[in-house]
Formats: C-alpha cells, sequence, structure tokens
C-alpha cells in the first residue's frame, strides 16, 4: 500500500497554484510544508501527494482516487484552468477494466496527472 507520492518541480510557486486548484474538487488541499519549497497535500493533516523544488523531468505518473464521475470531470476542469495540459479528457476506459472512468492532465512540469473512479456510473 503506498504511504505518498512526492514530485520534484521546477517552479514551485507555478505548481503550487496549479495543485491548490486542480486537486480542491477531489478534497486534498495543502496540509504540510514549508509553503516556498515543498509542500504536502492530503485532507485533514495527513499528507499524501508532495512536490518539491528541485527539478521536474516529466516523465512521472501519479493517479489520485475520485468518488465519482462528476469528481473527475471537475479535477479535469479545474487542471485545466489552472494551466494543465490536456493528456486525455474524462471518460471511460475500457481498455482498463469497464466502469474505469478517468481523465489526464499534463502538469507544469509535464507529469501525467489523473483521476479515476472506479465505480460504475
Amino acid at each position: 500500500m503506498l504511504d505518498h507520492v512526492s514530485l520534484k518541480v521546477s517552479d514551485f510557486a507555478r505548481s503550487r497554484a496549479f495543485y491548490d486548484a486542480a486537486l480542491k474538487p477531489l478534497a486534498m488541499s495543502l496540509v504540510m510544508g514549508d509553503g516556498q519549497y515543498f509542500g504536502g497535500y492530503g485532507a485533514a493533516d495527513k499528507p499524501v501527494f508532495w512536490i518539491g523544488a528541485g527539478g521536474g523531468a516529466g516523465s512521472t505518473h501519479v493517479a489520485f482516487t475520485a468518488k465519482d464521475r462528476p469528481t473527475v470531470d471537475a479535477f479535469y476542469s479545474a487542471a485545466l484552468a489552472a494551466g494543465g495540459r490536456d493528456n486525455g479528457a474524462p471518460g471511460v476506459r475500457a481498455h482498463y477494466h469497464p466502469t474505469y472512468y478517468g481523465a489526464f492532465v499534463f502538469d507544469p512540469d509535464g507529469n501525467n496527472i489523473e483521476a479515476v473512479c472506479h465505480a460504475a456510473a
């Protein structure tokens, strides 16, 4: 079981603004860190996703669980509005399994960020 995931980012302030907006529909916010060089996102006081200054190769994929399909849609819209780039609009990905509903965006460093719901519509 995964405890947390970390990404190195090239511009912390830009990435923080992106993730603040993109993760809000998933009920995640910045809950730990110094706010200038590193920060952890999660719910309550449990960070599960970290960003930190120091690079950014754009080769990482992170998938966040969404509670339902409208939340996947909201993530996608929020991420694009925050400067993300489309990498797969919300929809069923039956090649994974019949109820896999996901959306994909590239963050400011080119990392592939996804929100997915496994439940049926």
